[in-house]
């Protein structure tokens, strides 16, 4: 897992690794499961309109598959100029 910007900041931590539970599908539910492992998670998935996923450096939707992801990122929305 990586974390950027402000989700890094609210988790504590820039990169962890984790071995995921096999009833997690999806990126929501990867969400919804990384929110209850700290009070830091929980507030940085609370909107999850204000942050964005990507898997293996692909960005991916919340119903996007994580079978297999060896990287999972999650960044707030980027903007060009």
């Amino acid at each position: 897992m990586l974390y950027f910007a402000w989700v890094r900041e609210r988790v504590g931590v820039a990169e962890e690794t984790i071995d995921l539970p096999p009833a997690l599908v999806t990126v929501a539910d990867l969400l919804d499961w990384l929110a209850t492992r700290s009070p830091g998670h929980a507030a940085a998935l609370s909107d999850r309109s204000a942050v964005r996923v990507g898997v293996d450096q692909d960005f991916a939707g919340f119903d996007a598959p994580i079978a297999g992801a060896r990287e999972i990122a999650i960044f707030p929305p980027v903007t060009g100029g």
